[in-house]
């Protein structure tokens, strides 16, 4: 079975990516819960966090923390949401971690939240460009 995040990773298929350096690629969810919802994912293809070498954990979740900022930053967000799911809900088999702006009265009750989609291509690329700016300089 083809991947859908692998296939982002490789370029094959299109994403808004926020971050792409040798560990990670970070790229706009398209179905955001917020717009800024991103999908951090690994560069290889490990299904669950518990899949992921330990020598790859921390150089990972240093590029989750940069996104989280960066979501904050970037889009003027008072917090942060930031989760993985392993198995159960996990829709692509492949580890990812959703970073998505939080601010208060924003809707979000519990772990029922409605999902939306961008505008257009055109707003999602200004978000993305927001969010790669709020990132800096690649290592």
């Amino acid at each position: 079975m083809e991947c859908a995040f692998c296939a982002v990773v490789a370029g094959a298929a299109p994403a808004h990516r926020v971050l792409d350096d040798r560990v990670a690629v970070a790229f706009l969810d398209r179905r955001p819960l917020f717009p800024g919802h991103v999908l951090v994912v690994p560069r290889a293809h490990h299904p669950t966090l518990a899949d992921l070498p330990v020598a790859e954990v921390g150089p990972f979740f240093l590029r989750v923390q940069r996104v989280a900022v960066a979501v904050e930053r970037g889009l003027g967000a008072a917090g942060s949401f930031v989760a993985a799911n392993n198995r159960i809900s996990q829709s692509v088999p492949h580890l990812h971690v959703h970073v998505v702006p939080r601010n208060p009265k924003d809707g979000l009750r519990g772990f029922f939240w409605p999902r939306g989609t961008y505008p257009d291509e055109a707003g999602a690329a200004e978000v993305a460009a927001r969010l790669r700016a709020a990132l800096g300089p690649s290592e």
